[in-house]
């Protein structure tokens, strides 16, 4: 296959879908989700039994435990696809939209109006959930899109595919909306990322190899974020049964995901009450603490306890390893995560208002949480009806990614024979 024509063919295709999509009306749109969503809970079975054959090859070449779990398609993955779907059919359509609307004294009406980008091309690693969600969010927004997943998600791709063009055909919508790329060839990630014709923006989802490439390599806009180092604060006016439960769940719901907390951060006047409390539920699941000298003095005795290093501040682990600081106070908390966070999400666990409302307003993170898990930033949770990727970029989209994050707005201006002098 001569890759750079096979891609160029594929954006030419992908440029001429976005103009249909962009006219498309919302009734076409809702319905080709519709049909997706019914056809994945048709073919649960197909899909698991795709998802088993990548599941099988991953762990005989010896995939990483993080990646065999994003590469997973349980049945709630499954369920959650199909009603992350109909819950973007609920959503309104952002797309026409008109805004803003002011007179001028010149007699002109100016306001704003949402559009959709264009071409969106997602490159990601081991997540047969993107291709439903990205296919989701491009469509419903009047995208078109090129998807470009990781060879380990192969079989379970290509089924998923196969139901998208199912519901596009249904609709009366081009089949060439959605394209997913049929090499599994890394040179057509190289294309992709320098065809600015024919893609306005990339939005990578994978590893930090992955992305720090593209940073360096790609000639098209991204929406990214590089990794996601997420802390939890308990403060000293927390409540402990919250502390305890939050900080848990943070770790421990799943290790492989960007919004799993990789540091936690305590309160020094509390740290030896909730500390061994939090050390008993984190035994259960053999995770690793690595923790400054305060923290190890405290857990003295923990079996599975380290000592943090410098570099511990600023690593995503995905695995369950967890570093922990002691902090005299909110002010230490909030300098602490400033210099180590990536800027993906960050909470704090208390009951004092002013304390919660100051860590909103200086943590300088495109999620910040008071008294809630970390693992909630995501765009289902976040009522996007899915998201396309996390942004910890400060420009155009921020957070988890939704419909109006694949849009844009373009001035319209309404006269009346003016003129100007």
């Amino acid at each position: 296959m001569d890759i750079k024509q096979y891609m160029t063919e594929v954006g030419q295709r992908a440029r001429n879908a976005s103009h249909a999509m962009a006219k498309a009306d919302t009734a076409a749109k809702n319905r080709a989700l519709t049909l997706i969503a019914a056809a994945i809970r048709r073919d649960a079975d197909a899909l698991r039994a795709a998802n088993k054959k990548d599941l099988d090859a991953a762990r005989a070449n010896g995939l990483e435990a993080a990646m065999l779990d994003r590469l997973t398609l349980s049945d709630k993955a499954i369920a959650t696809m199909a009603e992350g779907l109909e819950q973007i059919v609920s959503l309104p359509d952002p797309i026409g939209e008109i805004s803003n609307m002011k007179y001028r004294p010149t007699g002109i009406q100016v306001g704003q109006m949402r559009v959709p980008l264009g071409v969106i091309g997602i490159i990601y690693e081991a997540r047969p959930n993107v291709t439903v969600d990205a296919a989701g969010l491009c469509i419903k927004s009047g995208n078109a899109t090129i998807l470009r997943g990781g060879s380990e998600a192969l079989h379970c791709n290509q089924a998923l595919a196969k139901l998208v063009s199912e519901g596009l055909a249904g609709a009366g919508l081009p089949a060439d909306a959605v394209q997913i790329v049929e090499t599994t060839d890394r040179a057509a990630v190289g294309e992709m990322i320098t065809m600015p014709q024919y893609i306005d923006v990339i939005v990578p989802r994978g590893g930090k190899g992955l992305i720090e490439r593209l940073m360096k390599e790609s000639k098209v806009p991204m929406i990214k974020h590089l990794d996601g180092i997420c802390h939890v604060y308990i403060d000293d006016k927390a409540d402990l049964k919250k502390a305890l439960d939050i900080g848990f769940n943070a770790k421990c719901h799943r290790y492989g995901t960007c919004n799993t907390m990789e540091t936690l951060l305590v309160a020094r006047s509390i740290a030896s009450t909730v500390l061994p409390e939090l050390a008993k539920l984190y035994a259960t699941e053999k995770v690793e603490l690595r923790g400054d000298d305060e923290a190890r003095a405290i857990l003295k005795g923990y079996a599975h306890l380290a000592s943090a290093t410098e570099e511990d501040w600023s690593t995503e682990y995905l695995a369950p390893v967890l570093a922990v600081k002691i902090v005299a106070d909110v002010d230490e908390a909030i300098a602490h995560i400033n210099k180590y966070s990536s800027q993906h999400t960050d909470s704090i666990i208390t009951e004092d208002y002013t304390r919660s409302m100051r860590f909103i307003r200086e943590v300088d993170s495109a999620s910040v949480m008071v008294n809630a898990s970390t693992r909630f930033a995501d765009g289902f949770e976040y009522g996007l009806g899915a998201e396309i990727g996390i942004s910890n970029d400060k420009l155009h989209a921020r957070g988890p990614v939704g419909l109006e994050g694949l849009t844009s707005l373009k001035y319209v201006v309404f006269g009346h024979g003016e003129i100007r002098e």
